[in-house]
């Protein structure tokens, strides 16, 4: 049975049940209230007019474009079904080649390292457009170990890759539980006040500052809004990969933000200067000159110059803390009470 088939034939109801995404269409053009015991066709007889004139449809379009819509997305590959993400070398910005093949898995944490200027953006954004030699570096990327041709990485387009950059700065004049329900019912989650409610604390518990449900997002500081997105990523996006810049300067709790990302079973690639970051991380690749200079695994002594740091890294948070409290520092004190 072809989609019109299949639309003219079954209910709402039945609709959804076979293809959730339906669901995600009739939200997007706010049409959720329809009689579902329906077919579409005879249920848009209901809806209001100045609503779908609103989108500049007419019934008889909007059953066109859910057949476009459920053929488009039902004929790509599910983003749960990619494990594997791997970089085939192309150059640097001499021409030298990268003679490297790196393949990362879920739930691994992959650091960017190099001097500011020498090409970590860049690396990122090879991977966030799925490159395939049509970039200034050359580089291929492969999921699940084949070449992306390009109706994949259209039908990809912002389902496989979420980004989290330095600035996060919302335009959207809702509250904090508004933008997360939204979020929740958009992706189809099955309890959205539950995970509402587990971004929202999950947010605050990673934000230096707290901030409440009823906050609106456009008054809440770059950490906050850095905390709120890394939840948003961690517990509703279907996203396998996931690309952070400088997670550093967000003013909230690095380490347990990546650790979040990759326990939700994520491929995480940051590109980082804070050297705890750059240490815990599973691999790391370093930049130069615009090019990958080397894959990196940890050893023995870098985890232990690791342990010495993330006493160093404690110490200097309890510093901060202090100051922010307004209270005095006092040489040696606050090492003794950690």
């Amino acid at each position: 049975m072809t989609y019109p088939e299949l639309i003219h034939s079954h209910t709402i109801r039945q609709l959804e049940q076979l293809y959730p995404v339906t669901r995600d269409f009739l939200l997007n053009l706010n049409l959720e209230g329809l009689p579902d015991h329906l077919p579409l066709h005879q249920a848009l007889e209901h809806a209001n007019a100045e609503r779908l004139a609103e989108f500049g449809y007419t019934p008889v379009e909007v059953l066109g474009q859910l057949e476009e819509f459920l053929e488009s997305v039902l004929a790509n590959p599910s983003v749960e079904d990619i494990h594997t993400l791997t970089i085939l070398g192309g150059q640097d910005k001499t021409g030298r080649a990268e003679d490297i093949q790196l393949t990362i898995c879920k739930g691994e944490i992959v650091s960017i390292v190099g001097p500011t200027g020498s090409g970590k953006s860049r690396l990122l954004g090879d991977i966030e457009c799925v490159a395939q030699g049509d970039t200034p570096t050359g580089r291929r990327i492969l999921v699940n170990g084949a070449a992306a041709d390009d109706e994949f990485r259209f039908a990809m387009e912002g389902r496989l890759v979420a980004q989290l950059s330095q600035n996060m700065n919302f335009v959207v004049d809702l509250s904090v539980a508004e933008f997360l329900t939204m979020h929740a019912r958009s992706r189809l989650c099955v309890d959205p006040e539950a995970v509402v409610w587990q971004c929202f604390s999950c947010a605050n518990g990673l934000a230096g500052e707290k901030f409440n449900l009823d906050t609106k997002v456009t008054q809440l500081s770059g950490g906050q809004s850095r905390a709120l997105m890394i939840a948003d990523t961690a517990y509703m996006s279907a996203s396998p990969i996931v690309l952070i810049d400088e997670i550093e300067n967000a003013g909230i709790d690095r380490r347990e933000a990546v650790h979040l990302l990759a326990g939700q079973d994520k491929m995480v690639l940051m590109s980082t200067h804070d050297p705890v970051l750059a240490l815990s991380a599973d691999k790391r690749i370093v930049i130069r000159n615009g090019g990958i200079a080397a894959i990196l695994e940890g050893s023995d002594e870098e985890r232990e110059s690791l342990a010495l740091l993330e006493d160093l890294d404690r110490q200097m948070m309890e510093v901060r803390h202090r100051l922010r409290r307004g209270e005095r520092i006092k040489p040696g004190v606050w090492k003794e009470e950690l």
